[in-house]
């Protein structure tokens, strides 16, 4: 009796662990391009935050955003090629933020170190 009472807290236990999961595996970050990752941190009708990670040597895909602001948490070397415009190398301090109209582009870490940025998408307001 003992045992099948054993059973049944486990089986329980292992039931909330796998609901609970799928609303964890939620928040996992996102593998966008090769391995680069991102992981949405806030995501409302106003902005979009998300942390983005680039090892050395890893590029992403094309890709847009509205204006946007970029904090860099770590420091490296980014080149960045906006749509129809030749690439432009950008050496990025750590602790620095920049403000950046919508674009089309790419980006590739040209550096030695991995880049560590927060992305802060401003939607366009609704009327």
């Amino acid at each position: 009796m003992k045992a099948i009472k054993i059973f049944l807290m486990n089986a329980l236990f292992l039931g909330v662990l796998l609901i609970q999961s799928t609303s964890l595996h939620a928040q996992d970050p996102m593998k966008v391009a090769h391995n680069v990752y991102k992981k949405v941190l806030l995501d409302n009708e106003r902005v979009r935050v998300m942390e983005v990670v680039f090892p050395p040597g890893v590029a992403t895909a094309w890709h847009s955003h509205p204006d946007h602001t970029v904090y860099a948490e770590t420091a490296g070397r980014i080149q960045i090629t906006d749509k129809g415009k030749p690439a432009a190398t950008i050496d990025v301090k750590a602790g620095t933020a920049m403000f950046l109209p919508a674009v089309t582009h790419m980006a590739k870490n040209v550096g030695n170190t991995t880049l560590k940025l927060i992305v802060t998408e401003i939607k366009p307001q609704k009327k």
